[in-house]
């Protein structure tokens, strides 16, 4: 393996069999080498393969500014969140996760706190993700002696849930995504009454629904009704308390969002709507 460019003591540029660039991590790999020399292979501790140029460019400049030991950890994070998702991760994530891995330490060692106004909704709506979280900040606290605040495992849980969408959504619109869903939820729980059973495989499966309805919206993805609404117009009938909330939802989506529902937009939101309803504990 032959040095491409030294990045720092810690990491080197090589090419790899495919002809493209990878980054080759270690402690003291590039220690006394110059571009050209081979590598210690032993030494090596991490190989990242970025499928984007330009997130391999990215994260290039990213190790000239940040410790080893932040690195090492996002990546153990990285990694136990493909693990533990069992979704396809974004390659931004090494990027995004890194850089702020390195700012909420730096944050810490200032006495800089952020809150996270979101954590509540992001613990109900990104649980998986959440987890992730909390176990980054155990491992921050492990290696480096750092204990950030429970804000911190939310905005990485946003971090995960950015990366495992597609068509480019942002941390922004991940919030946006995340406002629109608790903003339904609050219409269903205040005409029903009720809390939900946060555990229950039902609510999942809703939430599930408003978060891919959630992400339609904020990226303008237009839903295709099959104009038969036959079953829409006999759940209207014989459901009609899930019409009811339904046709409330519509209108502040109306009012707010300017986006008018479809008939199959409703009738699924019945469907999930009902059946979660039938299945949760009124307190």
């Amino acid at each position: 393996m032959q040095i491409l460019r030294i990045l720092t003591n810690n990491a080197v540029v090589i090419l790899g069999e495919n002809k493209k660039e990878q980054i080759v991590c270690g402690k003291g790999i590039a220690y006394k080498k110059r571009p050209g020399d081979n590598i210690d292979t032993t030494l090596i501790n991490q190989v990242f393969s970025l499928q984007s140029e330009d997130m391999n460019i990215k994260f290039q400049q990213l190790l000239l500014d940040i410790p080893i030991e932040e690195i090492n950890i996002a990546d153990e994070i990285i990694t136990k969140g493909k693990m533990s998702l069992g979704k396809k991760i974004d390659d931004s994530i090494y990027v995004s996760l890194s850089d702020h891995i390195h700012m909420a330490i730096h944050r810490y060692l200032d006495g800089v706190i952020i809150k996270n106004a979101l954590l509540w909704d992001i613990k109900q709506f990104y649980a998986d993700e959440f987890a992730i979280g909390l176990y980054s900040l155990r491992l921050i606290e492990e290696k480096l002696g750092v204990t950030l605040p429970e804000d911190e495992a939310g905005f990485i849980a946003l971090h995960f849930a950015n990366a495992s969408l597609h068509d480019g959504i942002g941390n922004q619109e991940i919030y946006k995504i995340t406002r629109i869903m608790q903003e339904i939820l609050n219409i269903v729980k205040y005409t029903y009454r009720v809390d939900f059973n946060t555990d229950s495989v039902y609510y999942y499966r809703f939430i599930t629904h408003l978060k891919f309805f959630a992400q339609r919206l904020v990226t303008d993805t237009v839903y295709q009704d099959d104009k038969d609404n036959e079953l829409y117009e006999a759940m209207v009938l014989k459901h009609p308390n899930e019409s009811s909330c339904v046709n409330k939802i519509a209108g502040f989506i109306k009012d707010k969002h300017a986006y008018i529902l479809t008939d199959e937009e409703k009738l699924y939101l019945m469907i999930h709507l009902k059946r979660v309803m039938e299945k949760n504990v009124s307190v």
